[in-house]
């Protein structure tokens, strides 16, 4: 008799620990996938409607979001999407730009390496690095 008011009230446990946390994974995942989706795309107004709707700022997410296993500027890079990467590059902070990626390398150092220094994406990633030395000297 005793057991199943202990099993109940573990059921109802275990439920109620374990429905937000995949609902809260079931939100994010679309949300990435459409980023990822409109870089690929080279949609720049539909990554940013995307941003707004949802009310993130890509810094604050930038990190966090894997694209094929690449950064979102080096997926844009990869697929020669030029205006969504210029967007990307803008809207992140000089300090979100100088740090090292998952092989130790920054963006830039990347680009360069990969032959992609002519690209306009590299020249807003190297304008916002400028800028942000130069806020910082100030």
């Amino acid at each position: 008799m005793r057991l199943m008011p202990v099993a109940l009230a573990a059921l109802i446990g275990f439920s109620y620990v374990s429905v937000p946390t995949s609902a809260k994974a079931n939100e994010a995942d679309p949300l990435v996938a459409s980023i990822c989706d409109y870089v690929k795309a080279n949609d720049k107004n539909r990554l940013r409607k995307k941003l707004k709707e949802s009310r993130v700022k890509l810094r604050q997410v930038y990190s966090g979001i894997s694209c094929d296993g690449q950064s979102l500027l080096r997926t844009a890079y990869a697929v020669n999407a030029n205006d969504a990467g210029e967007f990307v590059a803008k809207r992140l902070s000089a300090n979100e730009l100088s740090v090292p990626e998952a092989d130790g390398m920054t963006i830039q150092a990347w680009a360069e390496a990969n032959g992609h220094s002519a690209s306009p994406i590299t020249a807003a990633v190297k304008e916002r690095l400028g800028a942000g030395a130069g806020g910082e000297e100030e």
